[in-house]
């Protein structure tokens, strides 16, 4: 098993309110990776970001060598919760934090076995015999615009308010997360990636460039590589295990 990742401010956004967080294990064999996505204000968002990714994966890669009676799952659903509160609380007590928020998606995987958490509109995708599959949904106002027929989904890349989310860490006491359970096979690759890739690169041109891509650290500098060159108004970040 193989991880890579980077993040990358853009080429207009002053500063990196993205945040990552990835780790190999080896008892159990494993992996956790965890990108988070800010919001709120000058410093906010990237505090809320970092706050989150870091909580997460504490609380998780504890669990995961602690206590192998949790599912991968539970172990998950618990992180969130309390990424969530200590994002909230900050941004309770701190005047200049208040309101701050942040995307989140994880990944958790245990012996061939995998995780997969969310909120916001972070993804994850699971790259496969040249494929490459959206695990993910969005929590957002344009996803929910799709779903309800309202909008085409190439309609919705290019509406004005598809960065409008409809469900972040840290904004409420309670913020419920979707969780996905996958079965890994030998050669499987699962990224993660915030907005500013997903909004620069198709899941066709995942698919294509990880064919192309003898690793998994080449994998992740394309993606940025090409992110940057189509103009990256947004931060940047990926992350991937290879199996």
């Amino acid at each position: 098993m193989k991880g890579y990742g980077v993040t990358d401010k853009g080429k207009i956004r002053r500063e990196n309110q993205d945040s990552y967080v990835l780790q190999l294990l080896r008892k159990p064999e494993g992996a956790l990776v965890v990108v988070c996505d800010g919001m709120g204000g000058a410093r906010a968002g990237g505090i809320a970001s970092s706050m989150a990714s870091d909580r997460f994966a504490q609380e998780a890669l504890a669990r995961m060598q602690d206590c192998p009676e949790l599912s991968l799952a539970e172990i998950a659903r618990e992180a969130a919760v309390l990424a969530n509160a200590q994002v909230f609380e900050r941004s309770r007590q701190d005047p200049n934090c208040k309101g701050m928020g942040t995307t989140l998606v994880a990944a958790l995987i245990r012996e061939g076995e995998a995780v997969v958490v969310n909120a916001g509109d972070s993804r994850a995708y699971l790259l496969r015999a040249g494929s490459a599959a959206r695990i993910t949904r969005d929590h957002s106002l344009v996803e929910d615009m799709v779903d309800a027929g309202e909008l085409t989904a190439e309609q919705a890349q290019r509406h004005p308010k598809k960065n409008l989310i409809t469900r972040a860490l840290g904004v409420e006491r309670h913020v419920p997360c979707d969780i996905f359970e996958l079965a890994l096979e030998a050669g499987d690759t699962l990224m993660l990636c915030s907005d500013g890739l997903s909004n620069q690169v198709t899941a066709p041109e995942l698919a294509d460039q990880r064919r192309k891509s003898k690793t998994v650290n080449d994998f992740c500098k394309k993606l940025l590589k090409t992110a940057l060159e189509r103009g990256a108004p947004d931060n940047v970040t990926v992350a991937a295990i290879q199996l």
